[in-house]
């Protein structure tokens, strides 16, 4: 009988079961989806996501900066343009471009999981991008640090069936 129980847990244990949590990244997308939905519903007049387009998302993240822990100096400080200010000064923190972008992604993957199509999502919209562009530019200027395009790596198909199956995201 152990035999049959040994069997039975070895073979069935994670058959229908889920995993007890999710990933640091389901479980944030997820908070980030519900903070955009209430943002959404907190709007005068409340605004049903059917209706959401990319201005709302501009808003959300223009909305999310008084909440960010980066000093973003500004171009009349006289810090403007140095990686560490000898003293601290008056300029707003922001949100960090870093941190736009990652939550960007995990919405616009929460927009498609929660029933919308690529098409319509405004969380994609090239509006989006260049905002992000111009945060990710102004930022690295006021820090006087260059920000350095990552270059794409080849995928070679050498013998390598799983090369095609790579998730690439433009």
């Amino acid at each position: 009988m152990s035999r049959e129980r040994g069997k039975d847990v070895a073979e069935g244990s994670s058959e229908n079961q889920q995993p007890a949590t999710p990933s640091r990244y389901e479980s944030q997308k997820r908070r980030d989806w519900n903070t955009f939905g209430q943002y959404l519903k907190n709007q005068r007049p409340p605004v049903p996501l059917s209706q959401c387009n990319s201005n709302h998302v501009l808003d959300f993240l223009r909305y999310l900066d008084q909440f960010g822990k980066t000093k973003v100096h500004l171009q009349g400080c006289m810090f403007y343009g140095q990686p560490e200010p000898p003293a601290p000064c008056t300029c707003p923190l922001r949100q960090a471009w870093g941190s736009l972008d990652a939550l960007i992604g995990r919405l616009r993957a929460a927009y498609e999981e929660n029933g919308g199509t690529p098409e319509t999502n405004p969380f994609a919209n090239a509006s989006i991008r260049v905002y992000l562009r111009e945060v990710r530019d102004y930022q690295a200027k006021a820090r006087g640090i260059p920000h350095k395009k990552k270059k794409k790596q080849q995928i070679s198909s050498k013998g390598n069936d799983e090369s095609g199956s790579a998730m690439q995201f433009s």
